[in-house]
C-alpha cells in the first residue's frame, strides 16, 4: 500500500490527435505509482494480482488526473460496446464503450492489445475500444466505430481516431490461424521458426488502420509505441507474463 507521506508523478503518453477541444483524452504508463514486483509501477489493473490497495490508490490518482469518472470494463476480447453513461456504479463485460454524457470517461486497459481512442468532430460523443487480435478480427473496432457515430449523429468520417502503445510489428509473432481470422493481406510477415511450423509477424497498428479506413474512419494518428521493447515505459504480457496493465481513456469535457 502507499505510504501516507508518498507523493508521485502521474505521468502519462500524450494523445495527439485533431480532436475538437471539449475531448479529453489521456493513456497511462507504468511509470508512476507505487505497485512492485512484476507490477512495478502505475499498475491499473485489479485482475492481474498485485496488491487491491495499491490497485485502488492507483485508480484513484487516475481519477484525478482525468477529472472524469472512469468507469472501467470486464474485458473478454469480445465486441461488446456499451453507454458508459448507463453503467451506475458497474463494470460493464464489454471490450469497447461509448459516451454522450459529459464528465463520464471510456477506459480500456492493456498490456500489448491495442488501445483504440474515438472522439466526434461534433464534440457529442468518444469512445474506446480494446483491440487484441481476436477482438479486431471479430469486429470490434467496427462494433465501437458504429456506437460513436450514432450517438454522435454524424457519419464515420465525422470521427477521428487515436492508437495507443501494443506490442509491435517486430513481436508480434503468431500463427495460421490468427492469419487466417484476417483473411492474409500484407499485414503479416513470414519468419521462420526453428520448430519448423509457419510462422508470420503480425502488425496490429496497421490491421487496425485497414479496419477504420473499411469502417469509414480517415483520420488515424498514433499507433508508433512498442510495448515490448520498452520495459521501462509499458507492460507487456507476451514479454512478461505476469504484469500490470496501463489505460487509456477519453471524456467529454463539462
Amino acid at each position: 500500500m502507499r505510504p501516507e507521506s508518498a507523493t508521485w508523478a502521474s505521468p502519462g503518453l500524450a494523445v495527439a490527435w485533431a480532436a475538437p477541444a471539449c475531448v479529453g483524452a489521456f493513456m497511462s504508463t507504468r511509470e508512476g505509482g507505487h505497485s512492485r514486483g512484476p507490477w512495478a509501477g502505475w499498475n491499473l489493473g485489479d485482475h492481474v494480482g498485485d496488491d487491491a490497495l495499491a490497485v485502488q490508490d492507483h485508480r484513484a490518482e487516475f481519477a484525478r488526473v482525468l477529472g472524469a469518472r472512469p468507469v472501467w470494463l470486464r474485458q473478454v476480447h469480445g465486441v461488446r460496446v456499451v453507454d458508459v453513461a448507463r453503467a451506475a456504479g458497474e463494470t460493464p463485460q464489454a471490450d469497447a464503450a461509448f459516451s454522450a454524457e459529459p464528465g463520464v470517461a471510456c477506459v480500456v486497459q492493456v498490456a500489448d492489445c491495442l488501445p483504440l481512442l474515438l472522439a466526434a468532430d461534433n464534440g457529442r460523443a468518444v469512445g474506446a475500444a480494446h483491440a487484441g487480435w481476436r477482438g479486431l478480427a471479430s469486429g470490434v473496432v467496427e462494433a465501437a466505430v458504429v456506437a460513436v457515430a450514432q450517438a454522435a449523429g454524424c457519419e464515420p468520417s465525422g470521427l477521428h481516431a487515436w492508437l495507443g502503445p501494443c506490442i509491435g510489428p517486430s513481436h508480434f509473432e503468431v500463427g495460421a490461424d490468427v492469419v487466417e481470422a484476417f483473411g492474409g493481406g500484407g499485414h503479416f510477415q513470414p519468419r521462420a521458426h526453428p520448430d519448423g511450423r509457419p510462422r508470420w509477424l503480425a502488425d496490429l497498428p496497421a490491421l487496425a488502420r485497414q479496419r477504420l479506413a473499411l469502417a469509414g474512419v480517415a483520420r488515424v494518428s498514433g499507433g508508433r509505441w512498442c510495448t515490448v521493447s520498452e520495459p521501462a515505459r509499458f507492460y507487456s504480457f507476451r514479454r512478461d507474463g505476469v504484469t500490470g496493465r496501463m489505460a487509456a481513456a477519453v471524456w467529454l469535457r463539462h
